[in-house]
């Protein structure tokens, strides 16, 4: 019969499990300090903005009132995301957080898109909201959410949110990176500088280069 281990030892090893830093912990690299609230009028280095001096950060740089505002959906997509990440909060420099106001209109639509840097947590806070992603096998994962419900999205995949409810809808979404990055696809292809050539797009769309020419117009292309 197999020996059974003690349950003190069982008790420490799932102790140190969840004290033991995983390499999928965070995105960001883990800060070398208590904080280091971002400089920003100098260029960012290997993890994040230089540091502001510690002997001229007060209490008011911890708080933001970045997302405190409606954005303006008054747009083609009826959608505007307002961004609390260390460009507009310095204090989330090196700390690997950072998260975004997504205000949709009745039908709007914060288009495809992805962060390079980041995996995202949302959760609605007013309205009814369709959230889905599709995987790099294109299979396509989705929910029609409402108030106080989350869903998550794995870091880089293609994902969109549409409001499918009456009236206004609210998000929040967090990320695990100071700074996640956003490549918006249909702004990404369509309006790119300089601009990406028509013969590449209407190729990979299947459509005619006049579709592109287009679809560009309206990005102001």
């Amino acid at each position: 019969m197999a020996a059974t281990l003690p349950t003190s030892f069982l008790l420490i090893m799932a102790l140190f499990s969840c004290l033991y830093p995983m390499p999928s912990h965070s995105s960001d690299p883990d800060p070398l300090q208590d904080f280091c609230v971002a400089d920003l009028t100098a260029s960012p280095s290997v993890n994040g903005f230089p540091c502001k001096a510690a002997s001229a950060v007060t209490a008011h740089d911890f708080s933001s009132a970045a997302l405190s505002g409606k954005g303006n959906t008054s747009n083609a997509f009826g959608s505007k995301v307002t961004a609390a990440n260390v460009l507009a909060f310095p204090a989330l420099n090196t700390l690997g957080v950072s998260m975004n106001r997504v205000d949709l209109a009745e039908g709007g639509l914060n288009p495809p898109h992805t962060h390079p840097r980041a995996s995202e947590l949302d959760i609605v806070l007013k309205g009814k909201v369709l959230i889905g992603f599709i995987t790099t096998g294109n299979v396509y994962y989705s929910k029609v959410l409402t108030r106080g419900e989350l869903f998550v999205i794995p870091r880089g995949l293609v994902h969109f949110q549409r409001n499918v409810g009456k009236g206004d809808a609210l998000i929040i979404t967090s990320f695990n990176s100071q700074l996640p990055g956003a490549a918006v696809l249909p702004t990404t292809l369509f309006s790119a500088k300089p601009s990406i050539p028509d013969g590449v797009l209407s190729q990979a769309f299947q459509v005619e280069e006049s579709v592109v020419d287009d679809i560009k117009a309206k990005f102001g292309s």
